[in-house]
């Protein structure tokens, strides 16, 4: 009996040290990788032991500071901009987008001038009046797109400061 206690006393040494360094995975937005739960509560987060894997831990980038550029202007997440160069940039964004809207506008009355509310003349090479159909629902989306086009043109030159 006395020579099997050395062994009985490494086994259960043996056991804890393994049971400290259980690893769980628990499940949920994000995964958690842990070793300090208990098993019980392991058991009611709903996490699994990981065994025989091994783990590797890194660590996230940190997040940039704000960079001073050589003018002496702050860039970064909490720039700011002064209020002449923000109502040059949303006058230039007003002109692009005004710009854009003028084009798609002409493309929008040239697809609705060649479906002609569905009754567009057929072409020399539309023998097969499937193919007049085909070409005739391609206009039609064509018309549909450049119609919502415009509206989301619209919408974001009415959400830019007057």
């Amino acid at each position: 009996m006395l020579n099997r206690l050395p062994a009985v006393l490494l086994a259960l040494v043996a056991l804890a040290v393994q049971a400290e360094g259980t690893v769980y995975r628990c499940p949920g937005p994000p995964v958690l990788y842990t070793d300090a739960l208990s098993a019980k509560e392991a058991i009611e987060k709903g996490c699994r032991t990981i065994e025989g894997t091994p783990i590797t831990v890194m660590q996230s980038a940190k997040p940039r500071a704000a960079a001073v550029a050589p003018s002496g202007e702050v860039r970064g997440a909490d720039a700011r901009v002064d209020a002449q160069q923000q109502r040059t940039r949303d006058d230039e964004r007003r002109r692009v987008l005004q710009n854009e809207l003028r084009t798609a506008e002409e493309r929008l009355a040239n697809a609705q001038r060649e479906f002609n509310n569905g009754q567009a003349e057929r072409r020399g090479d539309e023998r097969n009046y499937q193919k007049y159909l085909d070409r005739m629902a391609e206009l039609k989306d064509n018309v549909g797109r450049y119609e919502a086009d415009v509206q989301a043109l619209r919408r974001e030159i009415s959400k830019l400061p007057p």
